[in-house]
């Protein structure tokens, strides 16, 4: 007798014949998608398996259900018969035979053999019924019984033995040298005689056993799924197939319980190198997975998967046995009993180890713990958790996923995270079952597409890199909480440009990268960096200005133009003339793009976000008072006449405390500025010319350079003297008052105010507002805070650059 060289092993699931219709489109498969010499694996038709057990336990308990169930079984599978089968007596005669046969055993006392006797008959009926339909549809056919040939012994996860199997199937290959072998999948036999059932997804191991030991290379698994998806397709209908998997992923999804695959189909696929392909039997044409033996170098998770039925097994190790030695005495016995867990977890404080069981096995697997041969304090076992993981190649490795898995636990009941040894998968132990929309989150906080965002920096000043510092510490959180991917393309000062599409923050290592800029920046005019920002490869770009320039703000519309998104902490754009700061709004609602400025009054105190907010909600704005110069603020708590108010301007000055030219201060411009900026916001046209500004220097100092400034800031001792005193005569304190009313004269001056009043009650290194609405016209609302300093300012950036990627 000749050997026969088989090309290809066909599994068919369950769901793939489920009624007439799969099972004739099964046969069409096979005659399109096969050759004679192949060989079909083939499960139990639908849910006939769970109604065998169902049929084991009551015929053990309730014999009137145990006949309704069987009654069942019969309609369901002689009417598959008859609808299929032109002659379908044999067929019926052997199915009936059978029921028989195993009712009577089903009499007997209980046992494993038995109960494996009596569920493992599904997959006979099936084999049968896809074999003689076969024949009947003109492809020659031949039906085998898997326990003719396949060898097994019962333990948890029963091993075909592959000697003796090999041997017995050897003269069945022969046999039939031109028909296709029809084998019944998740039976075997042990050296008993008995019937071993082959675990679940038994018949996935049964047909890459059986490429094994035919020594066939390609092996496709037919379902009603094309594949392995992102996640499970039934659960989550934006999830995407695979076309590769690793073989370690596969292993790795198969052994936490995934229903498309068992680790155990995917042993031989390892051992003897098979090609092993997944597909849709319902819709062939609808695309494949398949397991390769590749390895790739990407880093990140690709499947999320999940499991409702498990539980663990705890043990505690006693006080006065020796950790490591209990321990490897331990995991010894494990591997010999072929009791690997899914998940383990050890907590060295109690000693206590927890290991974790799909429902399938954990009795079975706590019975054998009781047979343990080590000392233990304890031994209990746990029903009623959830699995939730994610697997793929270096996932645990991959920052941003592992922190944005953890940020979508914080809000459910998690007993322990778990990560694989070789960083394949990170696994959550939940206390209750696992939600579709869980899942359904899970999966796409992790895999949908995330916007790109570059982002460019115009300055570099102090605030400008305490912000970049804070962004690059920050960035993958930033990432994780937004769903958004930045990047730091560009630097710019005033004269030169660090730019690059790629990022910029590979190149940045250190806090103080003054030198890294000053190697890397160029020479540029602000129309080439227009147009090198205009051909940025990103969803999105957002400028980040945090320079004191006119000549910058003054591009904001055409940033605008380019669709180009503005976060500003420059106060000048928002406090043009009326005419330029709405030709810039319109530029702005015309292209759809975003400009904020919450960072231009108050540092970090949201002014600007609580007017806007107050405004959209339905109130009205009635006045807005306070010290909107920290500056001044400052100077008029420190002044009592025993320092010359100069050499308290000029200390300021040298500390960074005033704007740079300190004459903004007192004249009151930089306080106009964030008047209008406010007024503005809260939907008054206010412009300069409104406003009564009382500044606290004459006129001719406003023109002279810096220093000759300084040399005449002497002339205004009089005048600040003179007013200290008027207000210690009437028992109060000198503040730098901005008030904006919006039905009577705005004004900015110098007022004596009482030291119970708010507004005189004012610290150094304070803002305080106040705000009058209809809803707060009585008791108005206080915002009281550090002043704008650089991290203030800093946080205010990128508070507005949080807000601006949930408008986007």
């Amino acid at each position: 007798m000749q050997t026969v060289s088989r090309y290809q092993v066909h599994k068919f699931g369950g769901s793939s014949l489920a009624n007439v219709d799969c099972i004739r489109g099964v046969a069409s498969i096979i005659q399109n998608y096969s050759k004679e010499t192949d060989v079909i694996v083939i499960s139990a038709i639908g849910k006939t398996t769970n109604l065998l057990i169902e049929w084991v336990e009551a015929s053990r308990t309730d014999t009137v259900s145990a006949n309704r169930i069987l009654q069942n079984l019969r309609h369901q599978y002689l009417s598959l018969v008859n609808s299929l089968l032109n002659h379908p007596e044999e067929v019926a005669q052997s199915f009936v035979d059978d029921t028989l046969y195993l009712s009577s055993l089903l009499d007997k006392p209980f046992s494993e053999a038995i109960y494996a006797e009596v569920v493992g008959h599904g997959e006979i009926w099936s084999t049968r019924l896809v074999a003689a339909y076969l024949n009947q549809q003109g492809i020659p056919a031949v039906f085998v019984d898997a326990r003719d040939f396949m060898v097994a012994e019962r333990t948890v996860l029963p091993k075909v033995r592959v000697a003796p199997s090999k041997r017995r199937l050897q003269p069945i290959l022969e046999a039939y040298p031109d028909k296709r072998l029809v084998i019944t999948g998740f039976i075997s036999r042990n050296a008993a005689g008995e019937t071993v059932l082959l675990g679940r997804n038994g018949s996935d191991y049964s047909a890459t056993q059986i490429a094994e030991l035919a020594e066939i290379e390609n092996v496709t698994i037919w379902s009603d799924v094309a594949g392995v998806y992102s996640a499970d397709p039934r659960y989550v209908k934006n999830a995407t197939l695979l076309p590769l998997l690793r073989l370690d992923e596969a292993n790795e999804l198969a052994r936490l319980g995934a229903p498309v695959l068992h680790s155990r189909t995917l042993q031989p696929v390892k051992e003897y190198q098979l090609k092993l392909q997944l597909r849709s039997s319902l819709k062939p044409n609808e695309g494949t997975t398949r397991v390769e033996h590749v390895y790739s170098s990407s880093a990140q998770g690709k499947i999320v998967t999940f499991h409702n039925h498990i539980g663990w097994i705890e043990l505690v190790i006693p006080q006065n046995q020796v950790l490591q030695s209990w321990l490897q005495r331990f995991r010894a016995w494990m591997q010999e009993h072929q009791l690997d867990a899914l998940v383990e977890q050890f907590i060295e404080s109690s000693r206590t180890l927890r290991l974790v069981y799909t429902n399938e096995y954990i009795d079975t697997a706590f019975m054998q713990f009781k047979q343990l041969p080590l000392i233990t304090d304890s031994i209990s076992i746990r029903y009623d958790l959830a699995l939730l993981a994610i697997v793929g190649a270096g996932v645990c490795q991959n920052s941003l996923q592992m922190l944005r898995f953890s940020q979508m636990l914080k809000t459910q009941p998690l007993e322990f995270m778990w990560q694989s040894e070789d960083n394949i998968s990170v696994v959550a132990i939940l206390r209750q079952s696992v939600s579709r929309e869980l899942l359904r989150n899970v999966h796409d906080d992790l895999f949908r597409a995330h916007k790109t965002v570059g982002l460019v920096v115009l300055g570099k000043g102090e605030v400008a890199k305490t912000w970049v510092n804070l962004f690059r510490q920050e960035q993958e959180k930033i990432a994780a909480r937004s769903h958004f991917d930045f990047s730091l393309i560009g630097i710019v000062s005033s004269q030169k440009a660090w730019l690059d599409h790629q990022g910029l923050l590979t190149h940045i290592k250190e806090n103080n990268w003054d030198n890294q800029f000053e190697q890397s920046a160029r020479e540029f005019v602000p129309d080439e960096l227009i147009q090198w920002m205009s051909m940025h490869p990103f969803d999105e770009l957002v400028i980040l200005d945090f320079t004191n320039s006119d000549e910058v703000a003054a591009h904001y519309a055409d940033y605008a133009k380019y669709g180009f998104h503005v976060i500003s902490a420059n106060k000048r754009a928002a406090a043009f003339d009326l005419d330029t700061y709405h030709q810039i709004e319109a530029a702005f609602l015309q292209s759809g793009s975003y400009w904020l400025y919450n960072a231009t009054v108050g540092g970090g105190l949201p002014i600007n976000t609580t007017i806007h907010d107050l405004v959209e909600s339905g109130d009205t704005i009635l006045s807005i008072e306070g010290t909107f110069s920290s500056t001044l603020a400052w100077l008029f708590y420190q002044y009592d006449g025993s320092v010359p108010f100069s050499m308290l301007l000029e200390q300021a000055w040298q500390q960074g405390m005033t704007e740079r030219d300190p004459r903004e201060d007192l004249c009151g411009l930089d306080a106009l500025r964030k008047l209008l900026i406010v007024a503005r916001t809260a939907g008054y046209d206010l412009d300069r010319t409104d406003v009564k500004v009382e500044p606290l220097i004459p006129e001719h100092m406003l023109d002279v350079p810096l220093a000759e400034f300084f040399e005449q800031l002497h002339e205004i001792e009089p005048f600040i003297n003179e007013h200290y005193h008027d207000a210690k005569e009437e028992h109060g304190v000198l503040r730098y008052v901005v008030r904006f009313l919006a039905n009577g004269q705005s004004k900015i001056g110098l007022e004596i105010c009482s030291s119970e009043d708010p507004i005189g009650r004012v610290l150094p290194g304070e803002n305080l507002f106040l705000i009058r609405t209809l809803w707060y016209r009585d008791n108005p609302l206080v915002i009281h805070g550090p002043s704008a300093g650089v991290k203030m300012t800093a946080g205010a950036i990128q508070a507005d650059l949080n807000r601006l990627v949930k408008l986007l």
